[in-house]
């Protein structure tokens, strides 16, 4: 484990601005009987005070976190599906025009969007660190290398496929604190005239939304147009397109270019310009960042615990990576929260990481209606609650902590 006051792009100091204090591993679940001691990190934020990139004060070691039991799944969500089928067309309709055109995406997990691409037999590679996520995507046709992505594999994927017309990353880039060898790989591996498109969640909208459970140990970088601009442009890049995504609770993608090859697109400034009169990363916008999320601790453990008292029965919904930050900055356990439902079954009949929360199938929520249910999935919220008006219609009450804490 490694903390410094450094930044990771520029090498200027970083300034602290919020402690959630020791944090587990997120996906780390545990099984019940496990007796081995459980791995803990301070989770704390800081921006830089010269490219104003938003990062993490500590980096978790990259084998910790992604490995051949990582249990997240693009696909589990039909929004996700849909999002990432849609880019694939995009991709082919739009950049993969040339005679034998090849794309590479970091972090393909189960193969979702490379799925769409393999189906129209156009050539690709998904570079997938996570041993049991890839050969799901492997079974559904798609070729993958298991390794993490940085300059020797670029060199390696180069000699063997030559140039890559696109190279996609989603919610994969902000994972790598060794960003550097990354551009430097996406350098040596782009064409001339292709795109490094990558999505993210976006520190705006982590800032106007207060969903502050979107830091946590995979999360390292938390990006901006600003801080992106300037990051791209120490590595002969340059920002040409931003969009902002409704999906993962507000993210924004971000397409990036040889620089002078591509116009740059009016998205770019109107996007800066919008950063730049919010104030995005000064200081009292992140104190004020960091008071709004303390009131939303507070909040949401006198709720609890008031509910407990009243000897009310609630349940959690959704195991997610995100929980692992609400859950063990709140202090919420199993005397709150009495278990969690989830469709994952690689989560399922284990404890949550650090809070020891259990974790049981769907199947068990829908046969065992709750008073209350504290929402963990809430960037899925439309698409959950479309699927369970039953806790509403047995009078039971959903819980969201996001943007504020609300019961209804």
């Amino acid at each position: 484990m490694e903390s410094t006051t450094t930044c990771r792009i520029c090498s200027s100091r970083v300034r602290e601005f919020v402690d959630f204090g020791e944090q587990p591993l997120s996906d780390a679940f545990r099984d019940p009987a496990a007796t081995d001691e459980e791995y803990f990190f301070r989770l704390a934020v800081g921006v830089c005070e010269e490219c104003t990139m938003v990062q993490l004060m500590e980096e978790v070691p990259r084998e910790r976190m992604f490995h051949e039991d990582y249990p997240y799944l693009s696909s589990g969500s039909s929004v996700m599906r849909a999002h990432f089928s849609g880019l694939a067309r995009r991709f082919l309709d739009t950049e993969l025009t040339g005679d034998d055109p090849f794309i590479v995406e970091l972090g393909c997990n189960d193969g979702i969007m490379l799925g769409t691409v393999a189906e129209a037999g156009v050539r690709h590679l998904g570079v997938e660190p996570s041993g049991g996520v890839a050969d799901r995507a492997a079974a559904k046709g798609v070729r993958v290398r298991k390794d993490f992505f940085e300059a020797g594999t670029a060199a390696s994927v180069l000699a063997e496929d030559g140039r890559a017309d696109v190279i996609y990353a989603a919610n994969t880039l902000c994972h790598i604190p060794y960003i550097g060898s990354v551009l430097e790989g996406v350098d040596a591996l782009l064409a001339e005239n292709g795109v490094f498109v990558f999505e993210d969640p976006y520190w705006a909208e982590i800032v106007r939304r207060n969903s502050f459970d979107q830091i946590y140990d995979e999360h390292f970088y938390f990006f901006t147009a600003h801080s992106v601009q300037a990051m791209a442009s120490r590595y002969g890049l340059e920002l040409v397109d931003v969009e902002l995504l409704p999906v993962h609770g507000g993210e924004a993608r971000y397409t990036l270019a040889r620089a002078g090859s591509r116009p740059v697109g009016a998205s770019v400034t109107r996007t800066l310009r919008a950063e730049q009169e919010s104030r995005l990363t000064d200081e009292a916008t992140l104190t004020g960042f960091a008071t709004r999320v303390r009131a939303i601790r507070d909040d949401l453990l006198e709720l609890l615990q008031g509910l407990a008292k009243e000897g009310r029965k609630v349940v959690g919904y959704g195991a997610t990576a995100k929980s692992a930050t609400v859950l063990n900055y709140c202090g919420i356990g199993p005397d709150l929260i009495e278990y969690i439902a989830d469709t994952t079954p690689a989560k399922q009949g284990r404890l949550t990481p650090g809070s020891h929360i259990p974790v049981v199938p769907h199947e068990r929520f829908a046969a065992d209606r709750p008073d209350h249910v504290l929402l963990l999935a809430w960037n899925h919220a439309e698409e959950i609650m479309a699927n369970e008006r039953g806790v509403r219609e047995s009078g039971g009450a959903w819980i969201q902590y996001v943007p504020r804490v609300e019961v209804g």
